[in-house]
């Protein structure tokens, strides 16, 4: 049976999350104001997609395949991106609320996370090089095993990681953001 191909289209305040989107494979749209929380979309191919402004908290995304896909101003509580198909995974993120999602031992090289909420985001075991985290909330966000070299946390704020148990060989920090490293020597930096 062939899949259903669907090209260049833009969806536009829809509801997915009553009338499922069609399992099919998208490429070059854009989906606008729509809300995909707690919706299964399990399975679909996007590709050169965008979504604006929508909500996809919840939503199953188990073997969803996302290439150079960007998201912009969406709400993306509790994704289980370790879920998604990994070959050729590319996403970036700008201003979004990606909180308590897991990014478990994916490769998000070079992955540009703008002006995001992080909080609780779980990279265990992630490639993370040359990401970017400007203007990011990282609040809780677990850090272990993860590649971290040449990533970019100059205007990334509330982060803490050990540095032995990460690779941040040529990460980028700011000053302020020093003391995020030395947490776990549980020193008084003024």
């Amino acid at each position: 049976m062939d899949r259903l191909f669907v090209p260049d289209t833009t969806f536009e305040k829809q509801d997915f999350s009553s009338t499922p989107l069609k399992i099919a494979d998208y490429e070059c749209c854009n989906f606008i104001n729509c809300n995909f929380e707690k919706a299964d979309i399990s399975g679909i191919n996007f590709a050169e997609c965008e979504f604006t402004g929508c909500n996809l908290s919840l939503a199953n995304i188990t073997k969803v395949s996302f290439k150079d896909v960007t998201f912009k101003n969406c709400k993306m509580l509790g994704l289980r991106f370790d879920s998604c198909n990994d070959i050729l995974f590319s996403v970036n993120f700008n201003s979004c609320k990606l909180n308590f999602s897991s990014f478990f031992k994916l490769k998000l090289k070079s992955t540009q996370f703008l002006n995001s909420n992080l909080q609780e985001v779980d990279f265990s075991g992630a490639n993370l090089s040359m990401a970017n985290f400007d203007n990011c909330d990282l609040q809780g966000a677990i850090f272990e095993n993860t590649n971290l070299e040449k990533a970019d946390f100059r205007n990334a704020h509330n982060y803490s990681f050990d540095p032995e148990l990460n690779n941040i060989k040529k990460a980028k920090f700011s000053t302020q953001g020093i003391a995020g490293l030395l947490v776990k020597y549980d020193i008084s930096i003024e």
